[in-house]
């Protein structure tokens, strides 16, 4: 393909990680586009999301995730009104998922606002009850022969532990058990790697899929999930999804698959993207080398100034 023929641009709504209440909430209240979306969020739900926002001491509770999808949401209405963003293509690793089936219309705005509720007391639920002790935990500049000598030793003390996502090169994310996290992180240091950050509770993680199983019979069959208006990219394995049941199992495949970044953006390469919007609260995604060397990007979202970055 040739650089005339890569016009095609795509649009992503990043993973939830860390962040405070101060940056979240002044989004909430300041910004026009994400008040409106806080609003239908509150009567979705029968409450107001930015009081319980403002006392959760959870990284990952309900208004903190409903927060996120928001924030999320109104990311995307100002890349449309401000930037013209048409996209050809729509992506959502991890919790971005849940803003990609809003905006891809298969639910609408508020039922996905639910199902964001309806499936964190889930999670709330199964994690009471399995693998409390479990993390994730992202770390980058480690080879893959190395993290494999570390994780063969883990194995072989009976330890358990799963890949969780795979972000660009000797970037990863590793599940096993909080009891492990500090000699993991000194084997990692040892190995020449960096420790970002760990994510309690674990996700991504094939060892769960009971929790995937509870998703799938005691959430999802309460909402009707229609066909994409537009291409959605599993962040699983880079599939592209057209109908209804491949982005219901996209949904249901995000509690016990690991996240591919690499083969995402093979399929956008492949598929003649050469422009991405991230459109959302994100620290990760803009900033991995695959992305920056690849697309020309632009991100939408709290704290950003809405510039393009250059493509490398």
């Amino acid at each position: 393909m040739t650089a005339s023929e890569q016009t095609k641009t795509a649009i992503v709504f990043p993973g939830m990680g860390p962040s405070g209440f101060s940056e979240v909430g002044r989004f909430l209240t300041l910004d026009p586009f994400a008040r409106k979306r806080l609003a239908e969020a509150d009567e979705a739900l029968g409450y107001s999301v930015f009081d319980r926002l403002r006392t959760s001491e959870d990284d990952y509770s309900e208004a903190t995730q409903v927060a996120f999808l928001v924030n999320s949401m109104a990311s995307a209405d100002r890349a449309e009104q401000e930037h013209g963003l048409v996209p050809d293509l729509c992506v959502g690793p991890s919790f971005g998922q849940k803003a990609a089936t809003a905006y891809v219309r298969s639910l609408p705005f508020p039922e996905v606002v639910r199902l964001t509720a309806e499936l964190a007391r889930c999670e709330h639920a199964y994690f009471t009850e399995e693998y409390q002790d479990a993390v994730t935990h992202t770390f980058v500049r480690t080879p893959q022969e190395k993290l494999t000598e570390i994780l063969t030793e883990l194995g072989e003390r009976g330890e358990w532990y799963d890949y969780s996502g795979y972000l660009d090169d000797g970037f990863f994310m590793v599940s096993l058990r909080e009891t492990e996290l500090e000699w993991f992180k000194k084997a990692i240091s040892q190995a020449g790697g960096y420790s970002m950050y760990t994510m309690v509770p674990a996700v991504h993680a094939p060892a769960f899929a009971e929790l995937r199983r509870r998703a799938a019979e005691e959430i999802l069959p309460k909402y009707e999930i229609r066909d994409p208006k537009l291409p959605v990219v599993t962040d699983q394995d880079g599939t592209i999804v057209t109908s209804a049941d491949e982005l219901r199992t996209m949904l249901l495949d995000t509690f016990d698959l690991p996240i591919h970044w690499p083969k995402v953006v093979d399929t956008l390469k492949g598929a003649g993207v050469s422009k991405m919007y991230i459109t959302g609260p994100d620290n990760l995604f803009h900033r991995l080398d695959r992305t920056k060397s690849n697309f020309e990007v632009v991100t939408v979202g709290p704290g950003k100034r809405s510039r393009p970055a250059r493509k490398r």
